[in-house]
């Protein structure tokens, strides 16, 4: 599970948890960028700080790890690196890469992407305003000849909406796409960033730890 994590919240764990426990993973791992180029210049807070606060944030799951492959290099970090480090690292295994469907949208914009959707299956979990329908028209699904089955279904499921429940589809590559409704906790970065520009409290938003470490090192983002 990949993201700045500026700063990680209940949110980003909760998601983590639901797609772990739903798809039976071994683990997931947490893997903050170090210098994402899409995210530059956006007030990111140092990459060693990200990295501290999500240690802290996973550090009672014992599923849950952290690791440092994109913090630790210098330069921008791109996903398809990562996921080729840990395809070394772990072989044998079966990488899944969750991600929200605002960011699967996105994909194109990214660093290789059809290398990208070659080197793990994809978990792509609802986001607030967002529809899974509109995942379809992306050019790294596998659209097949029941396209309009497809349409049927995926509209059936952002009706019913209920947390927990799964669509399976496949991507351009051959590799599974594995679309999940989570719990819809409208919780983001950016809104605790806001919070604590403001003076505001941001309590229960994220982790009280991580939120007494961002006080204590006056993290400014």
């Amino acid at each position: 599970m990949g993201g700045t994590f500026n700063p990680v919240h209940t949110g980003h764990l909760r998601v983590a948890e639901e797609v772990r426990e739903t798809l039976r993973l071994e683990k997931v791992i947490f893997v903050p960028a170090g210098n994402p180029p899409l995210k530059a210049g956006s007030g990111l807070a140092p990459a060693r700080k990200r990295l501290d606060m999500v240690r802290l944030a996973v550090a009672d799951n014992p599923f849950f790890e952290v690791s440092d492959l994109e913090c630790s290099k210098s330069g921008p970090s791109y996903t398809v690196g990562t996921l080729e480090r840990l395809s070394d690292a772990y072989p044998g295994k079966k990488l899944f890469f969750i991600t929200g469907i605002d960011v699967f949208l996105d994909l194109h914009l990214w660093w290789r992407p059809e290398r990208l959707i070659e080197l793990a299956d994809f978990v792509v979990v609802s986001r607030p305003g967002y529809l899974f329908a509109g995942i379809l028209a992306s050019p790294f699904v596998f659209k097949g000849k029941n396209l309009a089955k497809k349409k049927k279904e995926l509209a059936a499921f952002d009706e019913a909406g209920k947390a927990g429940k799964t669509v399976s589809l496949k991507l351009a590559s051959g590799r599974g796409l594995h679309l999940l409704r989570v719990t819809g906790l409208e919780i983001s970065a950016r809104h605790i960033r806001a919070l604590l520009k403001e003076g505001r409290s941001a309590r229960y938003l994220l982790p009280e730890h991580v939120l007494s470490f961002i006080i204590q090192n006056k993290i400014k983002f």
